[in-house]
Formats: structure tokens, C-alpha cells, sequence
């Protein structure tokens, strides 16, 4: 089962390690194995969403979400994305962003660098959103209960997430422009630059999830009529000899595409965290797009896996651990606009952080079956 559904991230995992290898040797190599465990930490608990309401949707939408959406996800964001990054903020051609990134690196390092103050502070302070608006929502199952309890209670006051992110952006870009004039006024203008990225980002986020809970209310509504629907088919069904089924195939239609447009919204959101958390380890654009690439086609294995196992509630930490890790990644990011960060720290939080949830999960589970024991009769009166 698990080859079988995995089988073509396996093949793609061999085929882009060995162009990392033969593009730029074993440290290339390393960088897209690193990149590839970043997109699948990060998107983790994407494909967990995305499997939960996969398995409410028809084979037929089912097929055409892994594929149409692996085309959109893979070739999309992970391939044509980084270069409108580089050139949006570099201001070039998309065309010559990609002749930069393979004729002329030096040049290119220069201009990503260049930009990424810009690019820290949107993604930082997109990221950031996420993992506040998750932090701040009151929760049944609480991972880290000491600190995810007074913040669900604080996450009840109205836009405090937005609040935040921006007090956290006004710091960032006040550090920019203290150090600059610290040193002559060198950069003055990057403080002006990391402010308007980071409440660039912020307006991305508000745009994304208000697409997304529009989709979702949507899908919300389709579901009640075709609830309704299916109970007067019920209730007539005698009379009519089944005539009502069609109507709530109709209904289920409708309800089907909408599902297939929210999760094409949410997985591109969780495609841009990735991208966005690659130029942190990466500024070379043909490793980025190998490894994001390999992470997402496991991501997409890992979904279908999820729909075919109905496993999705057995660990249930590992949403938890996936959004610590955006919030790590986002700090990181945000750090990064003055300072310099160890590419290992970047890449390995996520996975320390999923890891740990993991390790959590099955501790829970563990302990549920053991309490659950001695509930048996039989083993109660065994001496």
C-alpha cells in the first residue's frame, strides 16, 4: 500500500537528487534533500486538511485534484513562483530572472540578496499570520496546554492577530533603520522597504483567507440544501420511483467544485509558505524548485495515503507541531532582514517540531490504550 501510493514521490526523489548532484555536487545534493524535508514539514498538516475534505469528494474529484492540482502545485508554485519573486522585487523580466539564475549566478546572488529584505518581511509577516490565527483559535485538543490555553482566551479580542503582526513589523523595521543610521544611513531606504513587504504580506494573508472562508461557507451551504434535498428524494422516493436523485447529484455537483476551488486556494497558500521559507536556505533558484518539488509531490502521496488509511485522527499533535513550525520559520525570516541565521537552524527546526509532535501523538495514543485496559472483566479478576 504505502509503495504503491508513494511510488511515483520515490522515483521523482531519485530523479531530482541526482540533477542536484550532477548540477552543482554534494553540497547541492544536501541543500535539495534539506528543501525537500522543509516543503513536507511545512505542508504537512496541509495535506492532513486537504485529506479531510478529499475524502467527502467523488473519484472523479478526487482524480482531478492530484492531478490537475500536482500540475498547478508542482509546475506553478514551485517552479514559475521563485522566479516572479526575483523578478517582481528585483524588477526584471521573468525571462532574464531565469537566464540570471542559470548563466550568470553571481549576479543573481547579488539581486536576491538585494531583495531579501523585501522578501523576508512579506513572507515573515505572512507566515506569521498563520501561525497566530491558529495559536489564538480555542481548540478541543490542546498540544502544549500551559501556553495554547490563555492564548485561545486572549485570541477571543478582534483582530489582535493583526494587531500583533504589525507591532512585530514595526520593530523589525525600526531595527532596519536604527542600524542604518548607525552606519551612515548606508540602507535608509530598506526600512521603508521591509514596512511596505511586510504589510504587502499582510494584505496576501487577509486576501487568501477571505477566499478560503468564502469557498468554505460555500461548501457549507451546498451541503445543507443537498442534505434537504436528499431527505425529500427520501420521503418521495416511492411515488417517483427515484426521480429526486438527480437533484441532489446536482447539489453535490456544485458543492464538489466549490470544494475543489478552497482546496486549490489552501494548497497555494501552503505552496507559498514553502517557497517563501526556501529562500531562507536557498537563494539558487534550480535547487529551490527540485527540492519543493520532490516535497510536494510527497506531500500529494501523503494526502492520498491519509484518504485511503482513514488515519487522520490518530495523531493529533501533528497539525499542532506543523504551525509551531511556521511560526518558528516566520521569527526566522523576520531575524533574517539584519541578521544572518544558519542555513541548518532554518532547515531543521520544522523537522524538529514535527518530530516532537509526532513523538507527542503516539505518547497520547499510548496512554488512551492503557487506560482503556483495565476496563476488561477478564483481566480485572486475573491475579
Amino acid at each position: 500500500m504505502v509503495l504503491k501510493t508513494f511510488r511515483w514521490s520515490f522515483a521523482v526523489t531519485a530523479a531530482g537528487l541526482a540533477v542536484g548532484g550532477l548540477y552543482d555536487g554534494w553540497a547541492a545534493l544536501g541543500i535539495v534533500a534539506v528543501l525537500a524535508v522543509l516543503e513536507v514539514s511545512l505542508s504537512f498538516d496541509n495535506a492532513v486538511i486537504n485529506a479531510g475534505i478529499l475524502k467527502r469528494m467523488s473519484a472523479f474529484w478526487q482524480t482531478i485534484f492530484l492531478t490537475i492540482g500536482v500540475l498547478i502545485a508542482v509546475f506553478g508554485m514551485r517552479l514559475v513562483f521563485p522566479v516572479l519573486i526575483v523578478a517582481i522585487t528585483a524588477r526584471i523580466g521573468p525571462v532574464e530572472a531565469v537566464e540570471l539564475a542559470l548563466n550568470d549566478k553571481d549576479r543573481y546572488q547579488q539581486l536576491v540578496t538585494d531583495a531579501h529584505p523585501s522578501i523576508a518581511a512579506f513572507g515573515g509577516v505572512f507566515l506569521l499570520m498563520i501561525f497566530l490565527n491558529f495559536i489564538f483559535e480555542d481548540r478541543d485538543i490542546k498540544w502544549q496546554a500551559w501556553l495554547e490555553r490563555p492564548l485561545a482566551k486572549l485570541g477571543k479580542v478582534d483582530m489582535l492577530a493583526v494587531c500583533i503582526a504589525l507591532v512585530v513589523l514595526l520593530v523589525a523595521s525600526m531595527t532596519v533603520a536604527t542600524h542604518a543610521h548607525q552606519h551612515g544611513g548606508e540602507h535608509a531606504d530598506k526600512a521603508q522597504t521591509v514596512l511596505t513587504s511586510g504589510v504587502a504580506g499582510l494584505i496576501t494573508y487577509l486576501v487568501v483567507s477571505g477566499l478560503s472562508s468564502f469557498f468554505e461557507n460555500r461548501i457549507e451551504e451546498e451541503e445543507e440544501r443537498g442534505d434537504e434535498a436528499e431527505k425529500a428524494a427520501e420521503t418521495t422516493a416511492a411515488a417517483r420511483n427515484g426521480a429526486g436523485s438527480g437533484s441532489v447529484a446536482a447539489l453535490t455537483g456544485r458543492a464538489a467544485f466549490f470544494t475543489f476551488l478552497y482546496l486549490e486556494v489552501i494548497d497555494a497558500s501552503f505552496s507559498f509558505d514553502g517557497v517563501i521559507g526556501a529562500f531562507a536556505i536557498t537563494n539558487d533558484i534550480v535547487l529551490m524548485a527540485l527540492g519543493l518539488g520532490i516535497g510536494a509531490m510527497y506531500v500529494r502521496s501523503l494526502t492520498v495515503y491519509l484518504v485511503r488509511q482513514g488515519t487522520l485522527d490518530d495523531y493529533v499533535y501533528l497539525e499542532h507541531g506543523a504551525h509551531y513550525a511556521i511560526g518558528a520559520l516566520a521569527v526566522i525570516l523576520l531575524v533574517t532582514i539584519q541578521y544572518e541565521i544558519s542555513e541548518i537552524v532554518t532547515g531543521l527546526v520544522g523537522v524538529v517540531l514535527i518530530g516532537w509532535s509526532f513523538w507527542s501523538s503516539v505518547r497520547r495514543n499510548a496512554r488512551h490504550t492503557r487506560d482503556a485496559a483495565p476496563h476488561d472483566p477478564a483481566e480485572r479478576d486475573t491475579p
